[in-house]
């Protein structure tokens, strides 16, 4: 029989899919869906810094009393936490699989001290979604030191074991995710999917792209995946984004990560297609004579390929050569 289970966070998962952040998992009704279609775990949709803010200026806008300003956002922020921390004693309750609590954040501010309330609540680990889009003339170093001072405090108001989601603009991913386990993160999340705009040409205005993957963005984390693994050995990886079949989740493994995310293809069929992936990895698995999912995790990583430089090329010399 197939051994599927899998240590992350340090935290033992009956297998290594995770259904990620998203409207998915935004109720204690869904996750324990999640749960019985056979997940190894669970992240809670992400409370967002922004919104908690956005909800909080609404409120104070319809006041004209500035002594009134500081009580109204903090009511804000604590019944926005309050049902998020609902959620999650709840879920801990109802299902016995980790349930990991997401925040999506920009700033290293008052959201901070919500980390030990989500420990109190029961979460199992957190999950730190953060993208600082650089759009100002500022030094790289200062915006990567901003990743660490939201790492540093967050990692000084809990114990949770604490796994950053992150996006693979960085001038030098690698090194950026050693200093991230330098400062006690347990694994990194490649990649979060971004908000991408669009512009709708008939009406001349700004839109949204595409929110959904597709099985094509699967390439850049299967890359980064396998760099990581090879070269970031203490810290766990957790590959997301593209992953819409067991065949996608099994590569992502042989690549090397510790757990793989799925979210976009569960809105196309739903979340009992889970099983569908897990019994195809746990097929492919026989087929080849593996029975412990350890067996094949970076099987095929940087490090014990034959030819390693076929992880690192980035141009397309060798099939387009030919062609003028």
């Amino acid at each position: 029989m197939v051994n599927l289970d899998t240590r992350y966070l340090g935290l033992k998962f009956k297998n290594p899919i995770i259904v990620s952040s998203s409207g998915l998992s935004d109720s204690v009704e869904k996750i324990q869906q999640i749960a019985d279609a056979g997940a190894g775990g669970v992240v809670i949709k992400s409370l967002f810094e922004e919104q908690i803010n956005h909800e909080a200026g609404n409120l104070i806008s319809d006041y004209g009393y500035p002594e009134a300003t500081d009580y109204i956002r903090n009511y804000s922020k604590s019944h926005s936490l309050d049902n998020y921390l609902k959620v999650i004693e709840d879920s801990k309750k109802r299902v016995h699989i980790p349930v990991i609590a997401s925040i999506n954040c920009i700033t290293n501010q008052d959201w901070i001290g919500f980390s030990r309330q989500i420990e109190e609540a029961g979460a199992d680990a957190l999950e730190l979604n953060v993208f600082l889009l650089p759009v100002d003339d500022e030094e790289p170093e200062r915006l990567e030191q901003k990743y660490f001072d939201i790492i540093k405090k967050v990692s000084a108001e809990t114990t949770l074991p604490i796994v950053i989601k992150i996006s693979p603009y960085f001038t030098n991913l690698i090194y950026m995710i050693n200093r991230f386990y330098a400062l006690g993160v347990k694994g990194v999340v490649l990649f979060n999917r971004l908000y991408e705009p669009d512009i709708n040409l008939k009406e001349l205005k700004i839109t949204t792209g595409s929110v959904l993957s597709t099985p094509n963005d699967l390439r850049q984390s299967l890359r980064w995946v396998s760099l990581t693994s090879d070269r970031t050995k203490d810290i766990d990886i957790s590959a997301s984004t593209g992953v819409h079949s067991s065949e996608a989740a099994v590569k992502l493994l042989l690549a090397g990560a510790t757990t793989v995310q799925v979210c976009s293809v569960l809105y196309v069929h739903k979340v009992g297609y889970l099983r569908e992936i897990i019994d195809g990895v746990v097929s492919w698995m026989e087929s080849h004579n593996y029975q412990d999912v350890n067996q094949i995790r970076g099987l095929l990583n940087y490090r014990n390929i034959e030819n390693p430089r076929a992880w690192e090329r980035s141009q397309f010399m060798r099939y387009f050569s030919s062609h003028e």
